[in-house]
């Protein structure tokens, strides 16, 4: 085995030995330690927002911020690339598995943790076949309109945390928002709004007065010591036999009764395959129980109740406060449905909803659960964040090796990308990609190498060891507040009215990607695919019919566009150039312009066809070549070929077409083309007259 297959090894499985020795400099390691603990401070409560964005329990997002970070740092080739969860693919992820579970599930949890295994799954066959460039086909102005749309569904999506109401999500995003403006007009929990405000305003201050100063953690620190001395989460839990009304005792009966039904027909549908006679049946009847589950709820969810304690003890009774009688005392507190514990028993909230419980030490270790029917349906969702995550987490990567001046390998950053999400689902975690934010703070506090996401993930890593306490009583008002702070940067409206300036076709796909995404939401990858199909229809529509261009000798001797520079040209000879690869679906186009020029010129003897634009030929443009130039000598019409690649000639001469032709209708450039005509055509043609010649240009004849 050589040096350069040993180099390339290396590069592959070890990328971060280039930077690992140098850390021996104690600057180096000091600068590494000190960033990657100012990211962690960053990064763990925007895990644990981002989770929760995604439908997950808040601290799936530490687990997500844990080994992520240090896998994709050592087999990354960025050194200050920030990986973790990030806003767009937890919304994504919330996408993709809302439809087939219940947010927060069990098996929506499973499900999450196998979209993030297939996600990895397709970075890194994209990595190791060096596939980098299919990135491309998510083209810049679909990326923006998306980006944008989706900034403006995660802000939207985080309003009723910040006003403390329940919504029900509808079919479409801006049926929920509507929804969510008209219940909080009404039943807006004030105290939760304050710590909105509070957080918002923390946050906006440090990015002000103090932007070197991780905000977002000043932010969830106040905020959550506030919460914890002012008992800010007040919950209460009750049997239910301590509910009074009867009609929500049936209503709670029905819930829980629904609930049974839809983990019986869910293990059931598991079970099946999806061509199964029974299959369509059963996911029909778990549809129903979901949607009868989702009524129960909301009537739920409506009632508000009154605790009567009794004299005494601690028991009492719950009822509606529509029907507390005269003389009866309650504790003064108005209770709302929250769910069930595990024993069945019923929880209520009258205050802030915290963050609450987090399990202490590590995530557990565990496969994914492999169910190739759910794996279909989560296709085409895992191609969809494996290519905008890594689309993200590149243009990052690509800004700050600029800054940097530091190699970057796009496909060893998908396989960086790629092993980090597989090594991540092992643990519990959902898809992760590069964020921004946090990237800007890394390399701004100094990180040299990839360690400083090592010391990132270590320290979420201690959190999780020993410190998951403190966080029980963080607001979830102030993770949404986090949540609209990161995302209120991604909407940039400059950027579409520079795209449209720059071509109309991309700011109309970039609008149209962007009103489709609203539109379609929660189902993200409906847009985006359209807004592919358009871009690679206007790509199509563009090279169909790239530019064709008669030239002509200028006053500085050079042929340019005789049309552009109302240039004279030669009756005897003309010069075409083609500008765009010559393939199947142009080729009848630039036959159509070289017949259309030899049919306005009567007495055209020879055509120049100018290959300086022709980047790459197919079978079809060999084709057609052949074809017009046989028909074209066949009414007195010679054409030759000037200016063609190294490439372009390649193929002709594997084709036979050069041998066929003869090398002497081949020249190097225009010009020698030209002279060669001109000698063969002798006494025919008057030199001296004719716009293509030097002379010409030197009597001024072509001097505009």
């Amino acid at each position: 085995m050589n040096v350069n297959t040993n180099n390339r090894l290396m590069n592959l499985f070890l990328p971060f030995m280039a930077w690992f020795p140098e850390l021996t400099d104690k600057k180096v390691l000091r600068a590494d330690v000190i960033a990657g603990v100012t990211v962690a401070l960053v990064l763990i409560p925007q895990s644990m927002a981002y989770a929760a964005l995604a439908g997950l329990p808040a601290y799936y997002g530490l687990y997500a911020a844990f080994l992520p970070p240090i896998v994709a740092a050592l087999l990354g080739s960025s050194r200050q690339l920030a990986t973790g969860p990030v806003a767009v693919v937890s919304l994504l992820t919330a996408s993709a598995l809302e439809p087939l579970a219940t947010a927060g599930s069990d098996s929506y949890i499973v499900y999450a943790v196998l979209l993030a295994l297939m996600v990895g799954l397709f970075q890194l066959s994209l990595g190791l076949l060096r596939l980098g460039v299919l990135v491309n086909f998510l083209s810049h102005p679909v990326v923006m309109g998306f980006t944008n749309a989706a900034a403006i569904i995660i802000a939207t999506s985080q309003l009723p945390k910040i006003f403390g109401i329940q919504v029900e999500k509808e079919s479409h995003h801006y049926e929920t928002v509507w929804n969510t403006l008209v219940i909080a007009a009404s039943e807006t929990h004030m105290l939760t709004l304050v710590f909105s405000v509070l957080a918002f305003g923390i946050m906006v201050i440090m990015k002000k007065y103090y932007p070197k100063l991780p905000g977002v953690l000043f932010a969830v620190v106040i905020t959550t010591v506030i919460a914890s001395s002012i008992n800010y989460e007040k919950d209460l839990v009750v049997s239910l036999a301590q509910v009074a009304d009867s009609q929500v005792v049936e209503k709670i009966n029905n819930h829980q009764q629904r609930q049974v039904d839809i983990e019986k027909l869910d293990n059931w549908i598991d079970e099946l395959d999806s061509g199964h006679e029974k299959y369509k049946k059963i996911a029909t009847q778990l549809d129903e129980a979901i949607k009868h589950s989702h009524n129960n709820l909301r009537r739920l969810q409506k009632d508000r109740f009154a605790w009567i304690p009794a004299e005494g003890d601690k028991s009492g009774q719950l009822v509606l406060e529509e029907n507390i009688q005269s003389g009866q005392v309650t504790d003064g507190n108005t209770w709302e449905f929250s769910g069930f514990t595990e024993n069945g028993e019923i929880k209520l909230l009258s205050g802030g909803r915290v963050v609450g419980a987090i399990p202490e030490g590590l995530p557990s270790i565990s496969f994914p659960e492999i169910n190739l029917t759910l794996i279909t349906e989560l296709f085409f969702a895992a191609i969809t964040i494996a290519l905008i995550g890594f689309m993200e987490a590149i243009a990052i990567a690509k800004a700050m090796a600029t800054r940097t001046r530091q190699r970057l390998d796009t496909n060893q950053e998908l396989v960086g990308q790629g092993v980090a999400n597989i090594v991540g689902s092992l643990f519990q975690s959902y898809a992760t990609s590069g964020s921004f934010s946090r990237s800007a703070v890394n390399i701004g506090a100094g990180a040299k190498t990839g360690f400083a996401s090592v010391v990132t993930g270590l320290v979420v890593l201690i959190t999780l060891l020993f410190f998951t306490e403190l966080l029980y009583n963080l607001p979830q008002a102030t993770l949404a507040a986090v949540i609209m702070m990161a995302v209120i940067g991604l909407v940039n409206v400059k950027s579409f009215l520079h795209t449209w300036k720059v071509y109309r076709s991309d700011g109309v796909i970039a609008i149209i990607t962007f009103v489709l995404t609203l539109v379609f939401a929660p189902h993200l990858q409906n847009a985006i695919i359209i807004g592919v199909i358009l871009s690679l229809g206007v790509f199509l529509y563009r090279t169909m019919k790239p530019r064709v261009a008669a030239l002509s000798r200028f006053s500085d001797g050079t042929l340019r566009d005789a049309e552009m520079h109302q240039l004279e040209t030669c009756q005897n000879i003309s010069v075409i150039r083609f500008d765009g690869p010559l393939y199947f679906a142009n080729t009848s186009y630039f036959e159509d312009m070289i017949i259309e020029r030899s049919a306005n010129k009567p007495e055209l003897k020879y055509i120049v066809v100018d290959g300086q634009g022709i980047n790459s030929i197919d079978a079809t443009g060999e084709e057609m070549l052949a074809s017009v130039t046989r028909r074209l000598e066949q009414s007195g019409v010679i054409v030759v070929f000037a200016n063609f690649k190294r490439q372009v000639l390649l193929v002709l001469r594997n084709s036979g077409f050069f041998k066929r032709l003869g090398e002497e209708r081949f020249f190097a450039t225009a010009d020698q083309a030209i002279d060669a005509i001109l000698q063969e055509l002798g006494d025919l043609h008057d030199i001296v007259e004719c716009p293509l010649t030097m002379a010409c240009v030197v009597e001024g004849k072509t001097d505009n």
